[in-house]
């Protein structure tokens, strides 16, 4: 008895010839929008902060995620030295680093 009357409610019959493709497709559909709207651009902007990453030198000027700004002054597997002021060094991951500044800091 409920089963008919929700099959009433739903528009009479459950399923009007149609193959089943319907639900497939839109699947595929909402894939493919999350693709591109976010899974792709996130992957891409992972790429480009392992390069920055991997591409450290003594001397850059970069911004950890933080929010403090240093001149690297030594580079090690993990771990990077930051001078934040004249003789005032710090230590952070390499990876808390979040950029390089191309303009020159306030001494």
């Amino acid at each position: 008895m409920f089963a008919t009357n929700a099959s009433a409610m739903a528009g009479g019959s459950t399923q009007e010839g149609g193959s089943g493709m319907e639900g497939i497709v839109m699947l595929v559909i909402m894939f493919a929008i999350f693709y591109f709207l976010l899974i792709r651009p996130q992957q891409k902007r992972a790429k480009q902060h392992k390069e920055l990453i991997n591409n450290l030198k003594t001397g850059d000027q970069v911004v950890t995620a933080g929010g403090m700004h240093g001149k690297i002054v030594a580079v090690q597997d993990t771990i990077a030295t930051l001078e934040i002021a004249s003789n005032v060094r710090v230590k952070v991951n390499r990876s808390s680093i979040v950029g390089t500044r191309t303009d020159q800091l306030e001494e």
